[in-house]
């Protein structure tokens, strides 16, 4: 197919598909290199349209795109938002059985699918790598690729297994996607992807109708209140930690503002309620962790308030971004003051501890879980970071980062807010089941049906699918859910309800003392990283002649821009021209009327007025004179000129 064909082909496709007549910008030159088979970088800003850029051209193609994502969440809805529109998709996460993640990848490879959602960790599994032949791959999609970056501010290890991907399917065109990379995670994104060539595509950064405001207080609940009543419509206010989450919230409730508040703390219904809610209008403003935010498409947001500093500009410009993408004047706010710096500042070392503090509380970990030495690859721990600092006294921010580096070495994978399924273990023998007096019916049928479907359950809780056993029950999910607890109630089986939780899923045996890979160069590269973002954010917040947009837009590699005209910076800066203009003037009003009332009793001529103020000398204009003069005469404070 031409050039010209291809170009009518894909936007026919983004009509039938997507309803749209033509493409943002650069979603076209991201769409054309990747149907030319070129790896392609694009960046894009939040709300700029990035899954267009692979979903397009994957349908273009044959065969089934594998789209890499960390976001499970995300994942989820994309893959609803192609079904709602025909389009064949699925996706295999964490929290799938295998038999599950089995029957995925057996549609995968030969069933009728377009896309194939994979969170990272599952690139490397024997099952998965079994299916790869089997497939015929169009594109490998890299969603949020700034995790494969060391230099990045989310750096996740599995990421790197993508480079292993491309070997396997060396001819298969690579798009690698992010709203915010750096020009040096740019550059190791490429690298790290093996790209044939490199090709970055980058929209510019510019949002022309966002205001950016930072303002230094120390009141900053006033602030907070005086931003939520003076701009109407919808926002979101950040906050580092859950607490705080619903405190703010209540306080805005109590100064009678419709507010919310949404952490990865409250339960998948929860979550789900309190955003749709948001979405439709009827809770005006959420006050949230970075939690909220992902894969949210509500273009109306007017506002965006940060009540603590974040430590990135990338975080930051990813979270503010999410006010005005329907283009109307909006405005994302930064709160801060001297007690934020010095929390910044601090929480620097907190998030990098000792690698003797790291190695202790790996150790720990699998202690609180009974696993010994070279034990327990492939366990999945359900992990609660209160009880464990709890069992061990110890802090826990200092716990939570050690965690997360010690993912970055790669011995585990973290998994926040995951999803657990039901799971059932009977805890009375197969034979004894037959004696028992269920007091309720259905309950034996549900015991037969256990029994049938799920080899195992005798010896350990195994999962199970709770529409399927409704169904045979004849029951809804609700009611199934009270029979399993009913039946645990009578000592008959373990019951392990649905939950969201934290994972840790081991990758490895357990390591002896002095044994557990931890890198010092590493560590000091990304605490000397972190550092450098952390004290641009400083810089950011402190900057009172800097454009804020230029600032922004200058870290990500836009050197050229023009002042926005909008930010705090650049108001204040034209209100004093403006202050200085009017005192200018008044000035040349004084003069005026002295030399021509006082020196010249009144008699003068034009050319007398060019040459005593028109001259280089004077720093105005001989036309801003004139215009004064003409003012003077009008109101009667000096007579007309002769001549």
């Amino acid at each position: 197919m031409n050039g010209s064909g291809e170009v009518n082909a894909a936007l026919e496709v983004l009509k039938k598909y997507w309803g749209y007549d033509s493409f943002r910008p650069m979603q076209k030159d991201i769409v054309d290199a990747a149907l030319a088979g070129k790896d392609v970088l694009a960046i894009l800003p939040t709300g700029g349209g990035k899954s267009v850029c692979f979903q397009v051209p994957a349908l273009m193609r044959p065969g089934i795109a594998l789209v890499v994502t960390p976001l499970i969440a995300l994942m989820k809805d994309q893959v609803q938002n192609l079904v709602a529109r025909n389009i064949p998709a699925l996706s295999i996460h964490m929290g799938m059985t295998r038999k599950e993640v089995d029957l995925a990848l057996n549609n995968a490879a030969y069933g009728d699918f377009r896309f194939l959602y994979l969170s990272p960790e599952r690139l490397g599994t024997e099952l998965f790598l079994r299916y790869l032949g089997e497939m015929e791959v169009s594109f490998i999609v890299v969603d949020e690729a700034h995790c494969i970056s060391q230099w990045g501010y989310d750096f996740r290890p599995d990421y790197l297994k993508i480079g292993e991907l491309r070997k396997a399917l060396p001819d298969v065109p690579v798009i690698a996607l992010t709203a915010t990379a750096a020009p040096k995670v740019a550059v190791d994104i490429m690298e790290r992807l093996c790209f044939r060539e490199k090709l970055l595509i980058k929209s510019g950064f510019e949002r022309p109708n966002l205001s950016y405001i930072v303002r230094n207080s120390e009141d900053k609940l006033g602030q907070l209140l005086n931003v939520c009543r003076g701009v109407a419509g919808t926002g979101i206010v950040y906050v580092r930690n859950r607490k705080r989450c619903e405190e703010l919230a209540a306080f805005l409730r109590s100064g009678g503002i419709s507010a919310s508040f949404y952490h990865a703390g409250l339960g998948a219904q929860s979550r789900s309620e309190r955003q749709a809610e948001w979405k439709r209008g009827a809770t005006r403003v959420m006050v949230c962790t970075n939690a909220f935010g992902m894969g949210i498409d509500k273009p109306d947001v007017r506002f965006v308030v940060h009540f603590d500093v974040p430590d990135s500009p990338e975080a930051y410009f990813q979270e503010a971004g999410r006010a005005g993408r329907d283009g109307k004047r909006s405005y994302a706010v930064l709160l801060w003051n001297s007690s934020d710096i010095r929390r910044l500042r601090q929480t620097a070392s907190v998030s990098f501890p000792s690698l003797d503090y790291v190695e202790d509380v790996y150790h720990k970990v699998h202690i609180m879980y009974g696993i010994p030495y070279d034990a327990g690859q492939g366990m999945s721990l359900k992990f609660n970071i209160y009880d464990f600092c709890r069992k061990f006294g110890l802090n826990r921010s200092s716990a939570y980062y050690a965690i997360k580096y010690i993912e970055r070495e790669g011995h585990w994978t973290v998994a926040e807010d995951m999803e657990i399924h039901t799971r059932v273990m009977f805890v009375v023998d197969r034979t004894a089941l037959y004696d028992i007096s269920f007091p309720d019916g259905r309950m034996s049928v549900l015991a037969d049906a256990l029994m049938r479907n799920y080899t195992g359950i005798f010896s350990f809780p195994v999962q199970i699918d709770e529409e399927h056993l409704a169904g045979t029950v004849g029951v809804e999910v609700p009611e199934l859910r009270q029979l399993l607890y009913r039946m645990s109630l009578e000592h008959v089986i373990r019951y392990i309800p649905a939950d969201h939780a934290t994972v840790i899923l081991l990758r490895e045996n357990r390591l002896a003392p002095k044994n557990v890979r931890l890198s010092p160069e590493r560590h000091e590269m990304l605490k000397a990283s972190y550092v450098e973002r952390m004290e641009t954010m400083i810089s950011y917040v402190e900057e009172s002649d800097m454009c804020r947009s230029r600032f922004l837009l200058a870290y990500f590699g836009q050197s050229e821009s023009a002042d926005c005209g909008c930010c705090d910076v650049c108001r204040t800066a034209a209100s004093v021209r403006r202050s200085r203009k009017k005192t200018s003037v008044e000035e040349m009003r004084r003069s005026l009327m002295s030399w021509i009332n006082e020196e010249k009793g009144g008699r003068y001529s034009l050319d007398e007025v060019r040459a005593r103020f028109d001259s280089p000398a004077s720093g105005e204009s001989g036309r801003e004179w004139l215009e004064v003069l003409r003012d003077l005469i009008d109101e009667g404070s000096v007579p007309p000129y002769a001549g």
